[in-house]
């Protein structure tokens, strides 16, 4: 393949973002930061079979941006998401037969694994009600800020199902440890938000006033970061789950090896030895 040749191929897989037209929830994207916006509030911001198909498809596309490199995602009014919307989704769910059944859960299957393939690190800022898919959404993302009222519950047993739902048995006992997901999936109940940051589930409690601001600050500083390696920490996070320790060394051998060859590694080394910043580029 020619040097042209391969120019195009890569320019034909990327993509920009800023423009997106959202159709079922806010976008923005300034600085590198995108932020997504559930907006809904007069329902606590819940999802619809629409918003389910948008999110996931636009997270895929993600793995192609070249103007994003850190996602807020975040409720309009004074909640999160209530989960799914009960007479969008639930209501109708009902009159369906398993196999069209099972085409929707792996669909809401496949916005989870959308949000854990895309390169771009994911902070959930979350306040108010967090229940649900919502509760789905805020586990998937790689970091959460919270507030004191916010209220998270996997309420998939108080309405007749498993709490094993978009992949919560495999990521919540990484989060808060066996015991305690245990407890959340079984009962339903909700947590607090000083109980869900005592757990791990949040990485920091802000007032609500300030959660989004202080959301967009953490983005910000991610992407003034180095963005490739970044995304690389996000990889090797998700896939060594799976792996033994040795498989994990060599793994992380091979994953830094690769970011050594990068130009902010170098960025770093020259600002190190000037007793400088470094100004990073992700390249």
């Amino acid at each position: 393949m020619t040097r042209s040749a391969a120019d195009a191929l890569l320019a034909g897989n990327r993509t920009t973002l800023a423009t997106y037209d959202a159709r079922h929830f806010g976008w923005s994207v300034k600085a590198g930061v995108a932020t997504v916006t559930l907006n809904r509030p007069e329902r606590k911001n819940p999802l619809t079979f629409e918003s389910y198909a948008e999110l996931r498809d636009l997270f895929r596309q993600l793995a192609y941006a070249t103007d994003v490199k850190a996602i807020v995602i975040h409720g309009a009014g004074e909640n999160f998401c209530s989960g799914g919307d009960v007479h969008d989704i639930i209501g109708p769910l009902i009159d369906l037969p398993m196999p069209e059944l099972l085409l929707f859960t792996r669909m809401t299957g496949d916005l989870v694994k959308a949000m854990r393939h895309c390169p771009q690190p994911i902070i959930a800022a979350v306040d108010g009600v967090c229940a649900g898919a919502g509760a789905i959404l805020a586990m998937a993302s790689d970091m959460r800020l919270s507030t004191a009222r916010s209220k998270l519950a996997f309420l998939f047993s108080r309405v007749g199902l498993a709490g094993c739902d978009m992949g919560a048995c495999s990521i919540l006992p990484r989060i808060i440890g066996q015991g305690r997901a245990a407890e959340l999936l079984y009962t339903g109940r909700s947590a607090s938000g000083e109980e869900g940051y005592a757990w791990g589930f949040y990485n920091r409690l802000y007032a609500p006033e300030a959660l989004l601001d202080e959301a967009l600050k953490l983005a910000a500083d991610l992407v003034a970061g180095p963005t490739f390696a970044h995304g690389i920490t996000k990889k090797m996070l998700h896939q060594e789950w799976s792996m033994s320790i040795d498989e994990a060394i060599e793994s992380e051998a091979q994953a830094q090896a690769i970011c050594m060859t990068t130009r902010d590694f170098e960025r770093a080394y020259r600002a190190f030895a000037a007793k400088s910043r470094p100004v990073f580029e992700g390249d």
